[in-house]
């Protein structure tokens, strides 16, 4: 057997403890902007508090969501730009628990990565906190573990995690929704957080761009087009929900148009899709020109420019749309529901 060493350290093991206060310390601001009327205590608990307050609600439901940002993340460690990914984060789970009709009430996070970089995770948290001040959501609780030897140096992964209130009987579970209703559709920041596979294997494996590299047709940098933060929707939703009747409601995420509407139809119904109804951003043609994808590949994969959906009576959608205009927003009716099953694809 080997000579013992002594005085082996936690840090000899890669894990700076000390750093890890400094990233604490860095972050405190950013979280505190966050905190709403509900939070109970500071940073540091073991638990998160938060108190609800029940005011006009008869039987309210809790709705609670959460994800990830996936291999966009490889986009931030190539670019070295961080705060995005968190606006990101946050989105992906706020989204989800609107589509039921819930109003988020606090987040978490969870941050793991190979070593501590104070600055790195601070951005990070700046960023979550950003897109928990535009959701109106307290975040009241995170964890950053450093595990060396698990990530690589420079890498991190995360989780978020969200909940949500909604009176019961407000709940949109979709049942509602009949042949004839009208899908209006919220326009996407871009690819927001999902196709990101595929999406690095065209740019960065098969053509061998570099992230810094201007594209003409975006207007920007490769790497700033990929990083545009997913759009956050609960504001404007949220608006909509007081003024008019939705029977059903689609985050665009993973699965695209062909996967996402149908998880809210009802059995026998189906989706016809206006193409060219609404503004497609440029990446979405731009990725199917240089892949040489098609359609059908596409509308599975992306969002193709639409990052939310309402499915309204068809008498409402002029009004639903003023509402969303009125607000600075965008909107489009990009379809209509129709009997039979899946999703079809019609010239406008």
């Amino acid at each position: 057997m080997s000579e013992k060493k002594t005085g082996l350290t936690y840090a000899d093991a890669g894990v700076d403890i000390e750093e890890g206060a400094v990233a604490v310390e860095k972050m405190k601001a950013y979280v505190q902007e966050t905190f709403t009327k509900g939070v109970l205590g500071g940073l540091g608990g073991f638990g998160g508090m938060f108190e609800l307050d029940l005011t006009g609600y008869q039987r309210p439901v809790l709705v609670s969501g959460t994800d990830g940002v996936g291999t966009k993340l490889k986009i931030a460690f190539l670019t070295d730009v961080h705060d995005s990914a968190g606006i990101d984060l946050v989105a992906m789970c706020v989204n989800d628990i609107l589509v039921q009709g819930a109003k988020p009430l606090f987040f978490l996070d969870y941050i793991a990565t190979g070593r501590i970089h104070s600055d790195k995770v601070a951005d990070i948290v700046k960023g979550i906190a950003h897109g928990c001040k535009k959701a109106d959501a307290a975040l009241i609780g995170g964890e950053t573990a450093e595990m060396p030897g698990f990530y690589e140096d420079g890498e991190y992964d995360m989780a978020g995690f969200t909940v949500g209130i909604v009176e019961k009987e407000k709940i949109i579970d979709g049942s509602r929704i009949k042949e004839g209703d009208v899908l209006i559709g919220l326009p996407s920041t871009g690819i927001h957080s999902n196709g990101y596979s595929l999406v690095r294997k065209l740019f960065f494996d098969i053509l061998k761009m570099d992230a810094n590299e201007q594209v003409e047709e975006l207007g920007c940098t490769l790497g700033q087009a990929l990083l545009a933060p997913t759009k956050i929707y609960v504001k404007d939703v949220l608006s909509v929900l007081e003024n008019h009747a939705v029977n059903g409601m689609v985050h665009v995420t993973g699965g695209g148009f062909t996967e996402n509407i149908p998880r809210v139809l009802p059995e026998g119904l189906g989706a016809d899709i206006a193409l060219g109804s609404w503004e497609m951003h440029p990446l979405f043609p731009l990725i199917q020109e240089m892949g040489g994808i098609e359609p059908s590949e596409m509308y599975k994969t992306f969002n193709m420019g639409i990052g939310f959906i309402l499915v309204v009576d068809a008498s409402e959608a002029q009004a639903v749309l003023e509402t969303i205009h009125a607000s600075g927003e965008k909107a489009f009716c990009i379809g209509s529901v129709t009997k039979g099953q899946g999703v079809r694809y019609s010239p406008k």
